[in-house]
């Protein structure tokens, strides 16, 4: 039975009972589990002895007019869901983590500025300074995170890096729906005509993968689209290491990275492209 802590206090004594008899593995999420969620609870069983998730809505990664307040919040049904596979779920409050007004933040830099960090500033401040608590908290060895929030991969693999904070971090690749929709908490948002026209985003990861080059994967994102359903906050192709933009020169492993609000939901997706030297074509 998986063992619920509410308090910073609790954790802190959960972990110290736990010292010394085996690894641990952290799975941080914002609750509203579905089974991409699983996916990275059954990753984190299989790498360590012990399993705890994490389940806080953490208000320093939402702005202004985002939909902290509003976000699914399913606590119990949560437990049940990883009753098997976690031995403890951390679901504190917002005044437990945060004691302070205005608390302290990582700064994280140019990688947390562009793209996501770009449309939602602040964000990837919020989401380092969170992660990082978690880290202190429960001290895991390993700790394992999706690859659908790319951007905010890499940024926790570099806040690992630059504080020598010794945890293995370990992408699981995204969980998708039948129809293709990689499975998200905010999909409970869309209506059935809503996760129709979400499919744009998987069907034009589809289409990238088919292209061989960078020349033809750009020419590909370029091309404009006009949808009164979808609209698109960015469709770039970024080197996963820096997330900068590639150019028509680009040889070797490009991440496709898309952004898209349908009936008012945003969505991201992205997908990795193998491209070649033009002149092999």
């Amino acid at each position: 039975m998986t063992t619920l802590i509410r308090t910073v206090k609790e954790l802190q004594a959960y972990r110290a009972g736990i010292k010394g008899k085996g690894s641990i593995a952290l799975v941080p999420t914002m609750g509203a589990l579905h089974e991409g969620h699983l996916s990275l609870i059954r990753e984190a069983r299989s790498r360590a002895d012990h399993v705890i998730v994490s389940n806080f809505v953490n208000p320093l990664q939402f702005g202004p007019g985002e939909d902290y307040e509003r976000y699914p919040r399913t606590l119990e049904a949560d437990l049940e869901l990883v009753d098997t596979l976690a031995d403890a779920m951390f679901a504190p409050e917002a005044s437990d983590m945060y004691p302070y007004p205005e608390p302290f933040q990582v700064d994280v830099g140019p990688i947390g500025r562009m793209l996501e960090g770009e449309i939602r500033p602040g964000h990837f401040n919020g989401v380092a300074t969170v992660v990082l608590k978690l880290f202190l908290l429960a001290q895991p060895h390993v700790a394992i995170f999706g690859q659908k929030d790319a951007q905010q991969l890499a940024v926790i693999r570099r806040l690992v890096h630059d504080f020598n904070l010794g945890i293995e971090i370990v992408g699981v690749p995204i969980v998708r729906e039948e129809s293709g929709l990689a499975r998200s908490s905010r999909n409970s948002y869309l209506s059935e005509s809503g996760r129709a026209d979400a499919l744009a985003l998987s069907g034009l990861l589809s289409q990238a993968l088919e292209c061989p080059t960078a020349a033809e994967l750009l020419a590909l994102l370029r091309t404009d689209e006009e949808s009164s359903r979808v609209t698109w906050d960015y469709r770039l192709a970024v080197n996963p290491a820096t997330f900068e933009e590639i150019d028509q020169a680009f040889v070797g492993e490009a991440l496709v990275v898309l952004a898209a609000r349908v009936e008012g939901v945003r969505l991201i997706d992205n997908a990795l492209v193998n491209l070649a030297p033009a002149d092999e074509q």
